[in-house]
């Protein structure tokens, strides 16, 4: 490996890597504001100037590629006289604001000013002006603080994949702006204001809640899609002010869905805080001593086979594992976890999981989406398929159409006869995926949602078999799941059936079952007719609507929950603040009515049920690991094929859930997006 000197300390480093690389490897901290490891190097804050023997002058280390031999000072009397130079211009138009700054104590130009700025300024010129920008509901803008580091440009145009924001002017009259001043479109807008390295851009909606000092610090999971992104839940006080990412370089990176960041404030709308009960065709406060007298009443009034179980998007393992066990007390299997029949293969786990991982996803040569748009299914996968995109040009392809996607792709089809031809190896798709060494399949549930639903993922599976490419190095075979809950649900067997049974969809829709009761769920489509509705959950929505006894539970930041992703890897969703009002943790609720039936109250102690849940969990090794699912070789299942047309449900992306639902910001993101659709335009 090269060798290069840094203050004196021979390094090894790979090639490649430039100077500022190769100094961390050093331990030695570059300061800078333009550079950040996941965008282009653009080299226009020179914060980052080092000394490089037999150099006239600094150069900046971010875009000056290491060279066997280099020897590079970073701490002599040149450098620190140069940064301080820079510092000296980048603030002399920025205004003295710390102190109603939102960035205050996170700031990167308030962090390197204390260290290279001086406590006055040789600037006695009017400082420059720069009118405020619409960027939409998200992103607070002060754009005299701006200094021009060109991170927004380039995250807009490189990861987003949704080129919104540019620069106009020259010099010091350059300006960041939307080219039309209209809200930004992307679904991974606000990382932005993580990238910004002064107070330019900051969170409108967390706009003057709270100073960083203030709060109290979580670090969880996101579960309003599948992926799991890593994040962390700030909470002033039990009220969550803000969710911020965490790196995970395996799933999110550093990036999280605006959905992600900002439904939270939806926690503190509709809540449910105490029980109710329907009296006389209007929902009445009740306690919940009446509340489970009704219920049981009412559950042994009818028969076991009469009382059915649906299991809500964000439900954590303990609480789903702990309702099926109550339902066991019942003696009712009727549970269910799907809100629209698909089909799927419990047989073994990599047929309901996303095998190739995220990060595997850069190792392909070929993306086939069958019946997904991964946009807004999955935005941070989709990130991971543009980043693969941008790097190794690879060709994308879709059955269904999905709209607009951050990437190209190619459309070959929007019927079940064309994934029928590359099953029979007809057509110049089939070619070019035989021909590919590490092809990428990607399924999802609007094509197992059909009557051919089965016919193609069997015959799919089949077929990447049949031309390995799944083995115990690559498995071209991925679920794309849509809600949060779902793989590990399939791992607690959490179904009334997996394959063409429909027992549970068809006494719903025949009202067959007396008795509906709902772990939060509330989208699933119930045509009530006289079936007695017990909603369980944390907001006022759907469910609620409906519902004849309403148990008031925990949001998912007010209780401790393990989910799984979409690549089948334990995660451990934390308790960052508390339920309100009367309202308790899932587990604690069936206890409460084990007590009234005059059992064990402890039966399904949380302890209990997650060393259960991770028992049940198949290869499970550890939390956070990715475990290592091997080829059990079963056999194919019969199938029969129909033709039809594969439409991709259009997903209302801002309100998929009943939290996003109640949240004022998604609201006002998806009015835009609305408008945007009508007229063309923002205004």
């Amino acid at each position: 490996m090269p060798k290069i000197t840094i203050n004196g300390k021979e390094i090894e480093f790979t090639d490649g890597m430039t100077v500022l690389q190769a100094c961390e490897l050093a331990d030695v901290e570059i300061p800078r504001f333009c550079y950040h490891e996941k965008l282009s190097i653009a080299g226009n804050c020179r914060m980052c100037l080092v000394e490089m023997e037999k150099s006239p002058k600094p150069i900046a280390s971010c875009a000056m590629p290491a060279a066997e031999g280099m020897n590079i000072k970073t701490n002599s009397t040149l450098v620190e006289k140069a940064r301080k130079g820079v510092m000296e211009f980048l603030l002399a138009n920025h205004p003295l604001d710390c102190p109603v700054c939102d960035q205050g104590g996170e700031c990167d130009l308030q962090d390197q000013s204390m260290y290279y700025g001086v406590d006055k300024s040789r600037f006695v010129e009017n400082k420059r002006q720069v009118k405020e920008k619409y960027m939409g509901p998200l992103i607070k803008t002060q754009m005299t603080r701006c200094i021009h580091c060109t991170r927004c440009v380039r995250f807009a145009t490189e990861v987003a994949g949704v080129p919104e924001i540019g620069a106009i002017g020259r010099g010091e009259n350059m300006e960041i702006t939307t080219y039309l001043e209209k809200a930004m479109e992307s679904e991974l807008s606000a990382n932005v204001i993580d990238l910004c390295p002064v107070g330019a851009l900051t969170s409108k909606p967390y706009a003057f809640e709270a100073r960083p000092w203030e709060l109290k610090k979580t670090e969880s999971i996101d579960v309003t899609d599948a992926v799991g992104s890593n994040i962390r839940v700030d909470t002033y006080n039990w009220e969550v002010k803000r969710i911020l990412p965490r790196l995970n370089e395996d799933i999110n990176e550093e990036w999280i869905s605006d959905k992600t960041r900002y439904s939270c404030d939806g926690l503190l709308k509709q809540r449910l805080d105490v029980p109710y009960i329907k009296k006389n065709n209007k929902l009445q406060k009740s306690t919940w001593d009446e509340a489970l007298l009704l219920l049981l009443n009412k559950i042994k009034s009818i028969e076991p086979n009469e009382i059915g179980g649906h299991i809500g998007d964000m439900v954590n393992l303990e609480s789903a594992l702990g309702f099926k066990k109550l339902f066991g007390i019942f003696n009712s299997k009727n549970l269910e976890f799907r809100e629209k029949n698909f089909y799927f293969n419990s047989s073994e786990k990599i047929n309901y999981i996303f095998n190739s991982s995220i990060k595997g996803i850069e190792d392909a040569d070929l993306i086939l989406l069958v019946g997904t748009n991964p946009r807004h299914e999955a935005t941070i996968l989709n990130a991971r398929i543009r980043k693969t995109f941008v790097n190794k040009k690879i060709p994308i392809y879709s059955i269904g159409d999905p709209g607009e996607l951050t990437y190209e792709y190619t459309k070959i089809g929007d019927k079940t006869d064309d994934i029928k031809k590359i099953i029979n190896k007809e057509g110049e798709f089939s070619k070019k995926l035989l021909s590919a060494k590490k092809p990428l399949v990607i399924i999802g549930e609007s094509a197992l949602g059909l009557k051919s639903g089965k016919y193609i993922f069997e015959e799919l599976k089949d077929f990447l078999k049949e031309n390995k490419f799944i083995t115990e190095d690559w498995n071209a075979l991925n679920f794309l799941p849509q809600n949060a809950s779902t793989v590990g649900l399939i791992d607690l067997k959490i179904i009334s059936s997996d394959d063409e049974n429909k027992s549970f969809f068809e006494k719903l829709d025949s009202n067959k079952f007396k008795l509906i009761y709902l772990l939060g769920s509330d989208n699933l489509e119930i045509k009530k007719n006289n079936e007695f509705i017990v909603y369980q959950g944390s907001h006022g929505d759907r469910g609620a609507e409906i519902a004849d006894i309403i148990l008031p539970s925990a949001a998912y930041t007010e209780q401790n929950g393990l989910f799984e992703n979409l690549e089948g890897r334990v995660q451990e969703c934390k308790k960052a603040s508390y339920p309100i009002g009367e309202a308790l943790e899932d587990w604690k609720i069936f206890n409460l009515i084990l007590k009234k039936m005059g059992k064990n109250e402890n039966l399904l102690n949380f302890d209990n049920l997650r060393k259960e849940v991770l028992n049940l969990i198949p290869n499970f090794t550890k939390i956070n690991e990715l475990p290592k699912y091997k080829l059990s070789g079963s056999k194919k299942r019969s199938s029969s094929f129909f033709s039809e047309d594969i439409n991709i449900k259009e997903l209302d992306y801002y309100f998929t859930n009943s939290i996003s639902r109640a949240s004022k910001t998604m609201s006002e993101c998806r009015q835009i997006k609305q408008n945007t659709k009508k007229t063309g335009t923002n205004n």
